[in-house]
């Protein structure tokens, strides 16, 4: 265990990629302190990504490729606009309504960061808004795309807590609009101390709302279709996956006409390319996830855990820290296949259930995209507002301080989580 740990800190030290540093830690533990033939590393990898639920992934990706360059963000903005745009700092909140609707329908915090970005700093800047402020406000809206449903890493998190990919789905709603709903308290309240310039709102007109409602129908339905069929029983989350891309694909071509069959070949590239990034993750983690499971560290870990208290509680302070802390520095896919099969069945030991678990999980990786150093959401909405992120990260407080309060009312209220999933019926 201890050429384990020694080789990733020194491989991380060093700036080597987290997949290669997962892998080449492993191999390194494996040919210094067992007998097990290296061949064994390949049947790993292997078996680790022979998983049908996995195939979830490509689609979602795609789906949601398919939905950005089809035109669904500047409709959702519009939409967003015309409904709340007559707030007190309307720039603010049309970005936090925004970028819940784009999370409801890509499922990657980066991509919806850098899209709501891109349409929204340039008007930030024309009104005089702060946008530093802006920035970290988008930053941690947009990493909410791993909450609210569909989600790439909910997929993932399931797959590997071996939990309802369609009830943590859906467990993830409450949780992800009341950070929205908080974040727009804090846009407000900035706003208001702000003086006039967060005073410049516009009028609210039925016919403008119900015109780009109408424009952003066809994007709308996306996440009613995915949550729609699992609940129905009409596919499983995995075939959801290939029915949204698909459904996306007829948006983009037929309705909205934005999308063109030329465009297909480098979109289909670009979707391979994301995948494939996180299956070499995923697959090279599972020989690391292997390793430690023969090495015996989640007994270890139970132990010294149930040493320090026994109880719930006190468990899910130490594992918020712990992830929040990891979330600083490591990338999400990879945090979670090396931490969740340590801490998931200490967590069942201790009568948490397993899908408020993921939950917890979840919300404290979604913060880790907006903390640095590592906060990809935040470097992509520093990058795009043409800030740096230490001018950005000043400013990054009052939203971060949001999403804290969710976390913990989150993790010590199993109510919010299982609510929903509970009146469908998919857990008891």
């Amino acid at each position: 265990m201890l050429i384990i740990a020694i080789a990733f800190a020194g491989f991380l030290a060093l700036g080597v990629p987290v997949v290669f540093v997962l892998g080449a830690s492993a191999v390194l533990a494996l040919l210094t302190t067992t007998d097990v033939p290296v061949a064994i590393v390949s049947q790993r990898v292997f078996a680790g990504l022979n998983t049908f639920t996995l195939m979830a992934i490509p689609f979602f990706v795609f789906a949601g490729v398919i939905m950005d360059a089809g035109g669904i963000s500047r409709r959702i903005v519009a939409f967003a606009s015309a409904l709340i745009g007559w707030i007190v700092g309307s720039l603010y909140q049309v970005s936090c309504v925004a970028a819940a609707g784009l999370a409801a329908i890509s499922g990657s915090g980066s991509a919806d960061t850098a899209a709501i970005s891109a349409i929204m700093q340039p008007q930030l800047r024309r009104r005089r808004y702060d946008v530093d402020f802006g920035a970290a406000l988008i930053a941690c809206a947009g990493s909410l795309a791993q909450v609210i449903p569909p989600s790439l890493t909910m997929v993932i998190m399931a797959v590997v807590s071996n939990v309802s990919i369609g009830a943590l789905f859906i467990a993830g709603i409450v949780p992800g609009f009341l950070c929205i709903l908080l974040l727009m308290v804090c846009a407000y309240y900035f706003s208001r101390k702000g003086g006039d310039t967060y005073r410049e709102t516009e009028p609210f007109t039925m016919s403008r709302l119900l015109k780009t409602g109408w424009a952003a129908l066809p994007a709308a339905g996306m996440p009613f279709l995915i949550l729609g069929g699992i609940l129905g029983g009409a596919f499983t989350p995995t075939e959801a996956a290939a029915v949204s891309a698909f459904y996306g694909l007829l948006v983009g071509v037929f309705v909205y006409r934005e999308l063109k069959p030329s465009q297909l070949p480098v979109l289909i590239l670009r979707t391979v390319s994301l995948s494939a990034a996180v299956m070499l993750i995923i697959g090279t983690a599972s020989v690391f996830s292997w390793l430690i499971a023969n090495a015996n560290v989640p007994q270890i870990l139970g132990e010294w855990l149930n040493s320090v208290s026994s109880s719930p509680i006190v468990f899910l302070l130490i594992v918020n820290l712990l992830l929040l802390v990891v979330g600083m520095f490591m990338e999400t896919i990879a945090a979670i296949l090396i931490l969740v099969p340590v801490l998931a069945p200490i967590a069942t030991q201790l009568g948490i259930d397993p899908i408020h678990f993921a939950l917890v999980v979840v919300m404290n990786f979604a913060i880790g995209t907006v903390t640095p150093p590592y906060g990809v959401s935040l470097f992509v909405s520093s990058s795009v507002a043409g800030r740096t992120v230490m001018q950005v990260t000043r400013k990054l407080g009052l939203p971060l301080a949001a999403m804290f309060v969710v976390l913990l009312a989150v993790t010590y209220l199993p109510g919010l989580s299982l609510l929903l999933p509970r009146a469908f019926g998919l857990i008891e």
